[in-house]
């Protein structure tokens, strides 16, 4: 799913820990309510039960005793090794560019190494700016695939309208990501655009926003089908895409 999370220098003093007691499940349930909004609920008590139980991720993040922030995953495998594949990770909105984001995004990681899993997954919709530059720029992970259309309709607050195009990242548990190979010149590197809110523009111009998800389907999405890496995430909103190698002249 898409995951609202954004990072600032200072995190404040918060509890970051599993949960399985129903109590606690439902109140991650109304964090998750109030980010995506409450007619299309995101998860039941008896399915973060499950998951927990099975050996999966079901978290809080805390302060001052009340849950800020709530997350959970479920295993599986990446490139043939264990993994944990984050679904969701919701911050309420008053604590967001906290540092929050980050602190459960590492918390997740160092417990999914602790159980001898290579990879940390999830995925995210690659128009929304600020998911990107945390997720490419802060945490530093790779761009796996686009994947068009991934959930169908998703009827919430905040995909409500458009396709549910999202890229699949990876994040390695035991190592830090290999750097890649600086381009030699900017122009070996791809600029691929994003709109500065997607969120408002499906609100109010909803055929505009339905346009740039086209677009970023057929520019980044045809970039990472050829092979492109997709190496950063700038400032001003575009995707630094390089692209995959040209074959020899005949």
């Amino acid at each position: 799913m898409n995951e609202p999370l954004e990072a600032s220098a200072g995190a404040p003093d918060i509890t970051i820990r599993t949960i399985a007691d129903p109590a606690d499940l439902r109140r991650a349930i109304d964090v998750f309510d109030g980010v995506w909004g409450s007619s299309r609920p995101l998860a039941t008590i008896e399915l973060l039960r499950a998951i927990g139980h099975a050996g999966g991720y079901v978290a809080g993040a805390f302060a001052d005793g009340e849950m800020v922030g709530a997350s959970f995953g479920f295993l599986g495998t990446h490139q043939g090794e264990p993994a944990l594949h984050s679904h969701v990770t919701g911050i309420v909105a008053q604590q967001r560019s906290t540092g929050i984001g980050q602190a459960m995004k590492r918390q997740q990681r160092a417990w999914a190494a602790e159980r001898g899993l290579q990879w940390v997954t999830w995925t995210f919709d690659p128009l929304v700016r600020p998911n990107a530059w945390f997720n490419l720029e802060v945490l530093g992970v790779s761009v796996v695939d686009y994947l068009v259309d991934f959930y169908g309709q998703i009827d919430d607050e905040i995909n409500a309208g458009d396709e549910s195009d999202r890229l699949l990242v990876a994040w390695p548990t035991h190592r830090d990501r290999t750097p890649l190979a600086t381009p030699r010149i900017d122009a070996e590197v791809a600029l691929v655009a994003t709109p500065s809110d997607v969120v408002e523009l499906r609100r109010h111009d909803p055929d505009a926003a339905r346009e740039w998800r086209r677009r970023l389907r057929d520019e980044l999405g045809r970039l990472i089908a050829g092979g492109g890496r997709v190496v950063g995430f700038s400032r001003n909103g575009e995707y630094r895409v390089l692209p995959a190698p040209s074959g020899p002249e005949r």
